[in-house]
């Protein structure tokens, strides 16, 4: 059983058993950045991305009495988003989704040590690059791993794919990221 931050267990059992809004508003500010960022992946536009995150928390809200059986909440968060992400695009297939035009932004949820100050614009631009030509599931691996700092059972889990798979991608990615960046940094 994965072992979750007390704050998260204490916020997802006074939902559970208390209804207690002010633990859902607590929940919501925890993981909204990082939901709007993976639902960003998949639609074109912010406000889309913005409604299928608040979609998300609606559904883990109507189904508040059962979350105590969550054993991964992680994983179940980002499961209960990816259903709403294909929902949302079954109901507007006739968008052309293209990732390739959208810009992944590796250190938007990053603190920054002195090491990092170092790398200049030109270098994050030429990295952002490299990110966008990965193939899909590995960006979105990289991604959630990398960025996001998710564990890799927590992400096999929430992609419904199994950790080797898992592993197979990042290491397809970063195989790719040296390649295309080796001499350009």
């Amino acid at each position: 059983m994965e072992k979750k931050p007390l704050f998260l267990v204490q916020w997802i059992c006074e939902i559970a058993v208390s209804n207690s809004q002010k633990a859902f508003e607590s929940l919501y500010l925890f993981y909204f950045d990082r939901l709007l960022r993976f639902a960003s992946l998949h639609v074109i536009s912010h406000a889309e991305a913005e409604e299928i995150v608040s979609d998300t928390f609606l559904a883990i809200w109507n189904n508040r009495k059962n979350l105590l059986e969550v054993a991964n909440f992680d994983a179940y968060i980002y499961s209960v988003m990816r259903y709403k992400i294909i929902d949302h695009l079954r109901t507007n297939i006739q968008k052309n989704i293209r990732l390739d035009d959208l810009q992944v932004d590796l250190f938007a949820a990053t603190e920054t040590t002195p090491e990092d100050d170092i790398i200049t614009q030109e270098q994050a631009e030429l990295l952002n690059e490299a990110i966008n030509s990965l193939p899909y599931r590995c960006k979105i691996v990289f991604k959630m791993v990398r960025e996001d700092k998710m564990k890799y059972k927590d992400v096999a889990a929430a992609l419904e794919i199994s950790v080797k798979t898992l592993e197979a991608h990042l290491a397809t990615a970063t195989r790719k990221l040296r390649e295309i960046l080796s001499g350009k940094i």
